[in-house]
């Protein structure tokens, strides 16, 4: 299994290898589409308290949830049944949370998915039913109503002597186009004359050649850099277009991204992520196991035939110390991610070995980039 493993990462750093001698043109150029994000564009959040009923005995204990008692009284009393002073002891119903997103531009009308999760201790929402939910925003706002049949992905089964076998989360469900939206997110992106755009991973470099490409594209001075987040785009007078237009135009342009010098380390899986600009001064690397094992022998020591003595317990402890011999490297200063692959792949290094090498590098001040442990 370890050998196995070995072979796949060496696989794995010959590819990002092999990749490396791909042309940079080609490999770098990215839409600017993909880089950024349009200001005002984007998604809203919406969260809202209902109730579930239909349950097949898997609800919230009424004694244990008084919440959901509290809502099951409120709603049957607006439905004219009074059961504020009986003991009702049901256990198909559940308090649940149900949350939707709530995409741009979305119209009246429009349906949308939504997710419903328990609150008390239910243990099954499955062929439970939603009742009419009012969604809100973070405004306090209602923008949609949800109600629907839910969808339980996995499945639970309780035998008579108590053992169980489940599948998957049973408390929680979706409801597909089981909310519609009643009030809309006025934004009127066709008739404005200025907005920014966001570039998703902030950078300098990247946000003056996304301002250089739209301003040499457009031919006037259309695009500015405001800071390494936003650009400040302004339509230009006498555009044959809105604001729709302008932004379909530019966000097919293409521009190379620039990115700063990071290693990603997952200790927990051993992956490992380099960057193409990660560079390493000169330095000498060696990589070697050393292996300590102690072994316990039990004995019985027997006193001689009429001695009078005593049988001792007793142990015999060996030590053996097995150290694998490492071979020692030279990295030059300044050489690319591939060769830094490369040699570490001449070592035979496996994952956890590469972690610490790289961190070791780090600490010796040959390693130019970022290490991020997640």
């Amino acid at each position: 299994m370890k050998k196995a493993a070995k072979i796949a990462f060496q696989y794995l750093l010959v590819l990002v290898t092999l990749i490396g001698f791909v042309p940079f043109n080609a490999m770098a150029q990215s839409r600017i589409k993909d880089l950024v994000s349009v200001e005002g564009v984007r998604e809203n959040q919406l969260v809202g308290y209902g109730i579930v009923v239909g349950l097949q005995g898997t609800g919230d204990g009424l004694r244990n949830s008084p919440f959901t008692r509290q809502t099951l009284d409120a709603m049957l009393e607006r439905m004219g049944v009074n059961t504020r002073d009986s003991q009702v002891q049901t256990k198909n119903v559940a308090a649940v949370m149900v949350t939707a997103t709530l995409p741009p531009f979305a119209t009246q009308g429009t349906k949308l998915d939504v997710t419903v999760s328990a609150m008390g201790d239910a243990k099954s929402l499955a062929g439970g039913t939603l009742v009419v939910t009012p969604l809100t925003g973070a405004d306090g706002q209602v923008y949609a109503v949800a109600q629907g049949q839910l969808t339980v992905g996995g499945f639970e089964a309780t035998g008579k002597s108590g053992s169980t076998i489940s599948k998957g989360v049973t408390t929680n469900g979706r409801i597909a186009n089981g909310a519609m939206i009643e009030r809309e997110i006025r934004f009127d992106l066709a008739n404005m004359t200025e907005l920014r755009l966001a570039l998703r991973n902030p950078d300098f470099t990247t946000a003056k050649r996304i301002a250089q490409a739209i301003n040499e594209n457009l031919g006037v001075k259309a695009a500015n850099v405001d800071n390494p987040s936003n650009i400040v785009l302004t339509k230009p007078i006498g555009y044959p277009g809105d604001m729709v237009g302008l932004i379909s135009r530019v966000e097919r342009l293409t521009v190379v991204p620039d990115q700063v010098a990071k290693v990603i380390v997952d200790e927990s899986t051993g992956i490992v992520v380099m960057g193409d600009n990660v560079r390493v001064s000169t330095v000498a690397v060696a990589q070697g196991n050393l292996t300590i094992s102690v072994q316990e022998d039990p004995f019985v020591s027997q006193p001689a035939p009429f001695s009078q003595g005593k049988t001792v317990d007793g142990s015999k402890s060996s030590v053996k110390v097995d150290e694998e011999q490492g071979n020692l490297l030279m990295v030059k200063g300044g050489v690319p991610l591939k060769d830094l692959v490369t040699g570490l792949n001449n070592l035979g290094v496996n994952p956890r070995d590469l972690i610490q090498i790289l961190q070791a590098l780090k600490a010796a001040g040959a390693l130019q980039a970022d290490i991020e442990v997640m």
